[in-house]
């Protein structure tokens, strides 16, 4: 496969291919029908923002603006207006897919002069087969990852960066059209997307598409629909671990458990192995690397506690600073329109992914730490200079430092310290930035400070005021 277009190409067009519980069951055929449709009102070349719950018109629309040569732009359903705001004139959108109920998204889309469209393909209208296919360095996805020092970086991915790292999901998993995905994982990031929906279709099996994850309804959905695996980040890992004998969780489940965008703690992995009777596979992965860099085995190979395994089609190294480097197919070129950032980025053609590692003699690489001060609750990856600004935005706040703050739930929550130059509590701080933020970028802590602590040459620091606050707490 060289893009996206190439999905449907196999030959069980009758085949399951989306299965949304509670609703429909759309045949590979049937998604292509609509795909081919909807796919003549977008744009060579053109970005398309995308925002839709999971369903099985996020998946039409996605392929369908790919198929016609246009660039996705998912955005996250829970932004707020002026997030909606910033990533659209930040990717130049030129529309707006989404349902009428998603009002942020869509006034600012107005703010902006961008036209706004449901996810729904006329039947009537001319298919693309007199369109050519895009072409495999065309650009497909446009996501934002996060940054310490700026705000948010957009990341540029082409159809062939993208087909390389599903190629190489299902290689690793041994993906076929034997195999039921139950996605738990939102459609917005490269991990439910690439991870798990496109190596799904790639590999012609079937993805049971879950609206909104609910522990409850976890277990009949895998039971009613026999799916053979499911990938998600630890905490909802640990939900399920948590309330296994209240749900009535089986000992025999899935294929395998496939765990990723955060660290999951070799206890758990063995409770969940243990549990419910599958190995649990442990992934790394990052926007940069269109999702996954690393996994360990499948049995009978060896899944090391802590270790995430070796790189999966792509070369790892580790430069200065213990710092982990990758290059492959499936890795960006570089930021979009950000010189300065892919400057930093790239080192004798080498990636930088701002995370600290080791190898061993057998390739497999151990994560040991992050240079870069990204917070990552719960695969959720959040910008503290993005919460800094929100927080310097109130009139009352005269510094604002945002950092990470471990967490048994999510691993990592934000936490916040202020300087005030008039007074102000912290819960008329924290509703402030609800009304500018998602709710998982709102500090769960605001520590209100008379200075911010610096180092010893006079610097701000992130780990070192995170130090100092998580130390007078303890």
């Amino acid at each position: 496969m060289k893009g996206l277009v190439d999905i449907f190409s196999g030959e069980n067009s009758r085949k399951a291919a989306v299965i949304v519980p509670g609703g429909s069951t759309s045949s590979y055929a049937a998604i292509q029908e609509q795909v081919e449709c909807l796919a003549v009102d977008f744009e060579k070349g053109q970005p398309v923002a995308i925002v839709i719950g999971n369903s099985l018109e996020f998946l039409v629309t996605f392929l369908a603006v790919t198929r016609a040569g246009g660039i996705a732009a998912p955005l996250n359903p829970a932004y707020a207006e002026d997030e909606f705001h910033y990533y659209m004139k930040d990717l130049e959108c030129r529309s707006l897919v989404t349902t009428p109920d998603s009002t942020a998204a869509i006034s600012a889309a107005r703010h902006l002069g961008i036209p706004v469209r449901q996810p729904i393909a006329d039947s009537t209208a001319r298919r693309t087969g007199d369109l050519p296919p895009p072409h495999p360095d065309d650009i497909a996805l446009l996501l934002h990852t996060s940054g310490t020092t700026s705000r948010p970086k957009a990341v540029p991915l082409t159809h062939a960066n993208v087909m390389a790292s599903v190629q190489n999901i299902v290689a690793t998993y041994a993906l076929s059209s034997d195999d039921v995905a139950l996605l738990v994982m939102p459609l917005f990031h490269v991990h439910g997307l690439i991870g798990v929906a496109l190596a799904t279709l790639a590999s012609n099996g079937t993805l049971v598409v879950i609206p909104k994850f609910s522990a409850g309804r976890f277990w009949p959905v895998q039971h009613e629909t026999r799916a053979t695996w499911y990938s998600a980040v630890p905490t909802i890992h640990q939900v399920l671990l948590q309330r296994a004998e209240e749900d009535g969780a089986p000992h025999t489940s899935f294929r395998f458990i496939r765990s990723s965008s955060a660290a999951l703690a070799p206890a758990i992995q063995h409770h969940l192995e243990t549990r419910f009777g599958t190995p649990v596979l442990q992934a790394y992965g990052m926007t940069e690397a269109s999702h996954q860099i690393a996994s360990t085995p499948l049995p009978p190979g060896e899944r090391p506690a802590g270790s995430v395994g070796r790189g999966t089609g792509l070369e790892i190294s580790i430069g200065a600073g213990s710092e982990v480097l990758i290059r492959g197919r499936s890795v960006t070129s570089g930021y979009l329109r950000n010189p300065v950032a892919n400057a930093d980025a790239f080192v004798n053609g080498w990636f930088r992914t701002g995370d600290q590692g080791v190898l061993n003699d057998r390739g497999e690489l151990t994560l040991t730490g992050r240079i870069k001060e990204i917070i990552k609750r719960g695969g959720e990856n959040i910008s503290p200079m993005e919460v800094d600004a929100v927080l310097l935005q109130h009139p009352a706040v005269a510094q604002a430092v945002a950092f990470a703050a471990p967490d048994s739930k999510y691993g990592e929550v934000v936490h916040a310290a202020v300087v005030l130059r008039a007074e102000c509590d912290p819960e008329t701080l924290r509703t402030h930035c609800r009304q500018h933020l998602a709710d998982f970028k709102v500090p769960v802590i605001i520590h209100v400070t008379d200075q911010v602590p610096r180092t010893a040459t006079g610097k701000i620091q992130r780990r070192h005021v995170a130090r100092v606050f998580q130390r007078d707490e303890s």
